[in-house]
């Protein structure tokens, strides 16, 4: 029997890269799309394009069945209808094929007195960058509804996991690795949804998988990690080869940073939603999934924080 296929638009991203990975690992035929294969995939076959071009997508999107959407923009580039355009020509690449749309949804659509965001919590985005995720998925939403495509948005926290940059790690817990120092993110004793990016990968193919049982258009919140500061801090000491001082991040730094550099300055606007608790629940998508799906939080956080002490990233 011939395998399944899904395209991954937007290869190279930290997303993308493992939602691919997932795929393959589930054994679908699977192909990349992007200007350039900088990070090669075992089992990914790789299209050279351009994510501005339609007609590039829709001839790379062929005969495939399943997209996934793994494209964004840099965050200080979200305004001036950017974001919605770029999605815009994924939703005419797909045009009025029925295929089926996997698309990463966020938090952001959400206020901070939403303590548990299930999905069939009204969205009350109170930051733009919140209004232009609301108004991209209403974007999906109205393409499902006309009968062009399947939609199916899956809600996520924080992004973290091995090979990754840009994350939070990075930027702030462990950007002091070398020097032995973590610095907690958030509010002492706030619960703040993260997600493991290789469990959110095998969450979309999941989802893929389950297509033909689903809506025309689906909204599913993976529950991923809530833990506090406290508890992330921990977890991230227990993984690390050698003794490490856990302070605060003094998150001023985002403001004070923001006044010349605009991708800080968009950060210090979330501040939100490290300051209140907002849980992702959603109890359809945890019987999908099943009971044993999640990798255990501190194995997750072991394998991301590995990286962080490799002997050429310390000499760096």
């Amino acid at each position: 029997m011939n395998a399944q296929k899904v395209i991954v638009i937007g290869i190279n991203g930290h997303v993308g890269h493992h939602i691919a990975k997932a795929f393959v690992g589930a054994g679908w035929d699977v192909a990349g799309f992007g200007r350039s294969n900088k990070q090669p995939i075992t089992g990914v076959r790789f299209v050279k394009g351009d994510a501005e071009d339609v007609e590039a997508m829709r001839a790379a999107i062929g005969d495939t069945e399943v997209v996934v959407n793994a494209l964004n923009l840099p965050y200080h580039q979200w305004d001036q209808g950017r974001m919605e355009a770029q999605n815009q020509r994924v939703i005419a690449a797909l045009g009025t094929s029925g295929k089926t749309l996997l698309f990463p949804g966020n938090i952001y659509n959400y206020a901070a007195g939403d303590r548990y965001v299930t999905p069939d919590l009204k969205p009350r985005p109170q930051t733009a960058r919140g209004e232009i995720r609301v108004r991209v998925e209403a974007m999906y939403q109205a393409a499902a509804q006309r009968g062009d495509i399947q939609a199916i948005i899956l809600r996520a926290g924080d992004f973290y996991g091995p090979e990754s940059r840009f994350d939070w790690f990075d930027l702030a817990m462990l950007r002091e690795a070398k020097k032995g120092r973590f610095a907690m993110m958030g509010v002492r004793g706030v619960g703040h949804s993260w997600a493991y990016l290789p469990d959110v990968g095998r969450a979309f193919e999941k989802l893929a998988w389950h297509r033909k049982q689903f809506g025309a258009f689906e909204n599913f919140h993976f529950a991923g990690n809530y833990v506090t500061p406290e508890q992330m801090a921990a977890a991230a000491v227990a993984a690390a080869p050698t003794k490490l001082k856990v302070g605060t991040f003094p998150r001023v730094l985002f403001n004070v940073v923001g006044l010349v550099d605009p991708l800080m300055r968009a950060v210090s606007k979330m501040s939100y939603l490290w300051e209140n608790p907002m849980e992702l629940k959603d109890t359809r998508l945890d019987a999908i999934l099943g009971p044993d799906f999640a990798t255990p939080f501190d194995d997750a956080v072991a394998t991301t924080v590995a990286p962080f002490f490799a002997a050429e990233r310390l000499a760096a």
